[in-house]
């Protein structure tokens, strides 16, 4: 897993017919502390993931195994499975309340 904030949404209605019309955020990986790397990607939520939230996110055959997928060749490559509510790095608040 690693951890992405989300900076806005896709809207795709074509789309492959082996992918639901779920919600896909664009997401920007970030560190520990909130510092993005500079990955920006687009992520399958099926949480209802808000822009600015920061979540855990899978990639691969985990990201098709988190959305249902795993075995009919659904293109999934990255699934948002998680909305962090804090994030505590080295005995500092990073995220959260």
């Amino acid at each position: 897993m690693r951890i992405a904030r989300v900076i806005g949404h896709v809207i795709a209605t074509v789309r492959s017919h082996n992918m639901l019309m779920d919600k896909l955020c664009l997401v920007e990986f970030i560190n520990q502390c909130g510092e993005a790397t500079g990955d920006i990607h687009i992520a399958m939520d099926q949480l209802g993931a808000g822009e600015g939230e920061w979540v855990m996110v899978v990639a691969g055959s985990s990201a098709r195994a988190a959305y249902g997928d795993a075995d009919d060749g659904s293109p999934i490559d990255l699934c948002i499975v998680g909305i962090i509510d804090a994030v505590t790095a080295a005995n500092v608040r990073c995220y959260g309340k």
